[in-house]
């Protein structure tokens, strides 16, 4: 019989109606506002209005894939608007499109429903390579427009990406299609302003928009959640002043960017991944090197205008206060603005950025007038480089030039810290050394960007000291091995007995046998990859969650399993189950998460007995990672964090399998909305906030993921990431270390990708050396679902090994297989000691103890 959290009414209940509310409070904060002309926002009209595009009624809420939620309600742009008031006057287009997309979707999901029946799971992962894209639109006739309100028109540019395949440079993804052009210039020749919506996860290709006379306004929605229509029209109808910033340079032409040819299926290698780009990540890049973006980092627009001005730059021992008085000087709107500090550190033996992110904050919001004055803390430490040829941190001495402003490039320096000789901050071992020659980028003080005073900024800039002594120099020890565990206790241990004292979780293990230990440091599927989700519902306490821990311990050591659920954007559940009257989970009843794929892979539908009980788990859709970051406030991810915690606490799950946290290496990463920035300060803060915003309830917790360098998706299970130490630990480790020591989330997740030729789930040395030691990370480290399963092709590097995974400290394989349990039983005293095993036994048993104060 089975635990059961979910509810058995149907009816939308107060706490899916207040969490609606909130995720769109917070949408509201994560738009970004490109261009505006002054159309917006929009006044009231007695006309209908011409709402056209892919994205106006098929409104993309998130990505695809694990990425997806099911939640109850989703209000599309043209709900949206609706509700606010608006009539719309170009239904019968609309209408005409979705007829054509559900044509290409039944044929779509003919071929798919084929290809799962003849080749299992095989077909699964081809839909998630070739997943199913909506067909161009239809065009816009001079018919389609009659009765409108011809001041403006809304067009809402589509786009979706997700799991299993990257974005491709073409019409309709990256780049505009040729219809899409077709029907803008032909909305811009035909009213006086065109309103452009970005309903898109990523970055897209904007110069046809910048250039295209009669556009009126660029309005970066992203991917909202459920409640995107509705935020959407708030920003339109000036309910809410836009306030979101990018997280994310947008290139004027995509081969600006410093991977444009190398990167994923570019070159036409998926296998090997170089990252030849080094630190030069972003804006770094882009700022170093004097190359224009169309949108930098950091932009945003809004309906009011703001002076910003700093008070003072303060340095107490090693830590920095930058007080900023930020004042809305328009005369209408109220609204936020984000202050956004940044530091150029001297050339010396190590080359580095034009500048680079420190600390940022938002302001409350402003009434026309009113002002605020922020501080923003960070540490003289957080200003050191690495250096590969050490292997330590190192401030090398020169002048830190500290720059305060509202984007990448406008910035302006208010102070200098003088640091008089070089200080050695961190004393470290080179740990994940690049496995290849790797020849990177370096940047030439004489092209990076610049601005007409800035040399004069310089000479003026008041100069704050930096005593040697105040920074001493950390030394991490890496000869720190897990202890055998033994008791002299003779009764047998449970779990109860940790939990009421009687023994310790050391003991507990210390008893526990091989086999048992095994049986727990693998999921509780057995039937491995092929026989459970790529995208994860394979719970059996909570249906639609990707997984459990094992309860084969249950009866005999009275140690429960825990429930694992993806959704980056939200909980992603199985909206309805139905269990006999003794709440026993009826297989291949209600709605699954993963709709009828059960189904069509042929497993049984059990028939409905007299006295069955319905029960729903309907969860919010909140908005991706990036539209989160972009609303450049801890609190709103917080916040958005309470949501899923809320959510996750009334279902019986412990572990949400997020925040994804990779880094915006490439706009054509298919799963980029999952993941914060191409900055890792930006990364990490919000990892933090949204785990802090999880924690707020008993038992429930975050899973940051995927450890690391999971840049690309092509080929994502068996892709070699080359990679310097130097950018690896600056860049692309940086925001797990930040997350790490800011809210230490109770597990992590590995990618499936080697990292410098090895494994991930396999590298002890990212694993134990550098997470364990250095960050003093104490956590549950799972693997990605299946990393450890055979390939049912020939590839260039194979699966991780599941003994090997236990060995470098990823305690938990997911979702398992009975192979996983033999491997890990017959390594032990060969290529695994006992005491490896007992120490990942225990952190997995941590976890378990945690999920029980739920």
């Amino acid at each position: 019989m089975s635990i059961i959290h979910a509810s058995k009414s149907n009816e939308m209940s107060e706490r899916e109606k207040r969490n609606l509310e909130k995720s769109r409070k917070i949408a509201c904060e994560g738009m970004v506002l490109l261009y505006n002309n002054g159309v917006l926002p929009l006044k009231p009209s007695t006309q209908p209005t011409g709402l056209f595009g892919s994205g106006a009624r098929r409104t993309v809420k998130g990505g695809t894939g694990s990425g997806d939620v099911n939640s109850r309600v989703v209000y599309n742009v043209e709900q949206g608007l609706e509700k606010a008031g608006f009539v719309i006057g170009s239904k019968a287009w609309m209408d005409l499109y979705d007829e054509n997309c559900s044509q290409l979707m039944q044929s779509w999901y003919e071929t798919f429903a084929k290809n799962v029946k003849e080749n299992g799971w095989a077909g699964v992962n081809m839909a998630l390579t070739n997943p199913y894209r909506d067909p161009q639109e239809p065009e816009i006739t001079t018919k389609d427009i009659e009765g409108t309100d011809f001041n403006y028109a809304i067009y809402v540019i589509g786009r979706t990406s997700g799991e299993g395949s990257d974005r491709k440079m073409a019409g309709g993804d990256y780049e505009l299609s040729e219809i899409e052009k077709t029907n803008i210039r032909f909305l811009t020749e035909h009213y006086k302003n065109t309103i452009v919506i970005i309903n898109a996860g990523g970055v897209i290709d904007t110069k046809f928009l910048r250039e295209q006379q009669g556009i009126g306004a660029i309005l970066l929605m992203s991917q909202a959640g459920a409640a995107g229509g509705l935020a959407v029209a708030d920003i339109l109808n000036g309910s809410v002043t836009p306030s979101g910033h990018l997280t994310t340079t947008w290139a004027d032409n995509y081969a600006d960017y410093p991977n444009a040819s190398t990167f994923s299926y570019q070159n036409g290698d998926v296998n090997d991944e170089l990252y030849t780009e080094g630190i030069y990540v972003g804006y770094r890049y882009f700022d170093s090197f004097g190359i224009t973006p169309a949108y930098p980092f950091g932009f945003g627009l809004s309906y009011t205008d703001f002076a910003i001005s700093t008070e003072e730059v303060v340095v107490e021992k090693t830590d920095v206060t930058v007080r900023v008085n930020v004042k809305n000087r328009g005369a209408t709107y109220s609204g936020r603005e984000t202050v956004q500090v940044y530091v150029s550190k001297p050339q010396g033996k190590l080359d580095k950025p034009y500048q680079s992110l420190i600390g940022y904050g938002k302001s409350k919001l402003l009434a026309p007038g009113q002002s605020e004055t922020m501080e923003i803390r960070f540490s003289v430490r957080d200003l050191a480089s690495y250096d590969e040829t050490a292997a330590q941190y190192i401030l090398e001495k020169g002048y830190y030039y500290i720059r305060v402003g509202n984007h990448s490039r406008n910035t302006h320096i208010v102070s200098a810290i003088c640091v008089e000789e070089d200080i050695v901050s961190k004393q470290l071992k080179n740990k994940v050394v690049a496995d290849i020659e790797l020849s990177t980028l370096k940047a030439d003080e004489k092209a990076f960007f610049t601005y007409d005073g800035e040399a004069l900024e310089k000479e003026n800039a008041p100069v704050i000291h930096i005593e040697t002594s105040a920074i001493d120099t950390e030394i991490v020890d890496y000869d720190k091995e897990p202890a055998l565990l033994t008791t002299d206790k003779t009764y047998k241990i449970t779990l109860k007995d940790v939990i009421d004292k009687k023994a310790t979780l050391e003991e507990l293990v210390s008893q526990l046998t091989v086999a048992e230990m095994a049986d727990l440091v693998v999921g509780s599927a057995r039937g491995g990859f092929g026989e459970n989700s790529t995208i994860g519902a394979a719970s059996s306490a909570c249906p639609g969650a990707a997984g459990d821990t094992t309860s084969n311990l249950i009866e005999s050591r009275g140690i429960l399993n825990i429930s694992l659920a993806d959704g980056p954007a939200g909980l992603r559940l199985s909206k309805s189950f139905v269990t006999d009257k003794d709440n026993n989970i009826l297989q291949g009843l209600g709605e699954s998460s993963i709709g009828n794929l059960p189904e069509l892979l042929g497993l049984p539908a059990q028939e409905r007995p007299e006295g069955a009980i319905d029960y729903y788990q309907l969860c919010t859709a909140i908005s991706i990672a990036t539209m989160l970051a972009q609303t450049w406030d801890l609190s709103a991810i917080e916040a958005a964090g309470d949501i899923v915690g809320e959510e996750m606490e009334e279902f019986g799950v412990t572990l949400w399998l997020a925040p994804g946290m990779n880094i915006h290496r490439n706009p054509l990463c298919g799963r980029n909305f999952e993941y914060y920035s191409e900055d890792p300060l930006v990364s990490g803060l919000c990892a933090a906030a949204d785990t802090i915003g999880v924690e707020k309830h008993k038992g429930c917790s975050t899973t940051i993921k995927h450890f690391a360098l999971n840049n690309q998706e092509d080929n994502r299970t068996h892709s070699n990431s080359h990679c310097s130490e130097r950018a690896l630990r600056e860049i692309y480790l940086k925001g797990f270390e930040l997350a790490v020591k800011k809210a230490n989330p109770k597990a992590l997740m590995t990618s499936y990708n080697l990292v410098n030729g090895v494994h991930a789930a396999n590298n002890r040395e990212l694993l134990n050396d550098v997470l364990r030691l250095e960050w003093e990370y104490d956590g549950l480290v799972m693997t990605d679902w299946g990393t450890t399963d055979p390939a049912n092709e020939p590839f260039k590097y194979g699966s991780s090994d599941s003994a090997l995974c236990i060995k470098a400290t990823n305690d938990l394989i997911m979702p398992g297989s009975q192979r996983d349990v033999d491997e890990i039983i017959a390594a032990v005293g060969e290529k695994l000691k006992l005491e490896e095993l007992q120490a990942s036994a225990c952190r997995v048993l941590s976890a378990v103890l945690f999920g029980q104060e739920a």
